[in-house]
């Protein structure tokens, strides 16, 4: 069974050839990349090189996810919907520049024909991934491998629960739609195999958690290997969406409620 969870499905996605087509495509995914979770992973690992270069261990350093933007409490809010925003904007760039090659949503994995399913699928996927997740923090933490990740540093007020609940839903859309369904069509579509396509989607989604250390890493390329490898043979992204929403929310608002009243959070 392994072995042909392994073996990259095939794939129905035809290869460009032609050079001017091949060189737009090229083109098209630097740019989507650099102005998105590309250049993410490019300040992420500046973050990282940074928290080396200190005199104190990774383990007692700390990093925030969802920090306040503004002193007052309204700009703060406004300044945190923004974020969602580009968030949900990013995720819906990538999979416009696929509609207008004629990619169907369907094809995606983004029809509405079966949410009951997908629903399912994504809490088991939540539980399979997030649990194993929060054990390899903790592992990581412990050797000095990774920094101390507050997910919420925001102030307590009547919005921060449904604002945290939204950048979870916002993160899962921008990563999925974008390092799964974009990434790995353009890459097919550029020849590179399923393996390999699979792999380097896999490897950028773990550099933009390079900012949490070394196990925030490793942790998002294992979850990248398997949500890619699921949606390789499943064509249904609505499970990884919800799947990594669900993981999201529980870390920011089970953080947000418990980290005032639990010490090895």
């Amino acid at each position: 069974m392994l072995a042909a969870w392994l073996q990259p499905p095939r794939s129905d996605v035809a290869v460009v050839t032609d050079p001017r087509e091949r060189r737009g495509l090229w083109i098209e995914v630097t740019l989507v990349l650099l102005v998105t979770l590309g250049m993410s992973g490019l300040r992420s690992l500046v973050s990282l090189l940074d928290s080396l270069a200190s005199t104190v261990p990774l383990a007692q350093q700390t990093v925030a996810i969802n920090v306040p933007q503004a002193r007052a409490g309204y700009l703060d809010l406004v300044g945190q919907l923004l974020s969602v925003t580009r968030l949900v904007a990013w995720g819906a760039l990538g999979i416009f520049l696929l509609w207008r090659s004629r990619f169907t949503l369907a094809s995606l994995g983004l029809d509405r024909t079966r949410p009951g399913r997908d629903g399912a699928w994504g809490a088991g996927l939540a539980a399979l991934v997030g649990i194993p997740g929060l054990g390899l923090y903790l592992v990581a933490r412990a050797l000095d491998l990774n920094l101390n990740v507050a997910p919420s540093t925001l102030n307590s007020a009547w919005w921060t629960v449904p604002v945290l609940v939204l950048s979870a839903a916002a993160n899962a859309w921008a990563e999925e739609a974008l390092i799964v369904a974009y990434l790995l069509t353009r890459l097919r579509q550029l020849g590179a195999g399923g393996n390999g396509s699979l792999l380097a989607s896999a490897v950028l989604r773990g550099s933009y958690h390079l900012y949490q250390g070394f196990g925030g890493f490793v942790g998002n390329v294992v979850l990248g290997l398997v949500f890619g490898r699921l949606w390789q043979r499943t064509g249904r992204l609505w499970p990884l969406v919800v799947g990594h929403t669900i993981i999201d929310v529980v870390a920011f608002v089970g953080y947000a409620l418990l980290a005032p009243h639990v010490s090895w959070l």
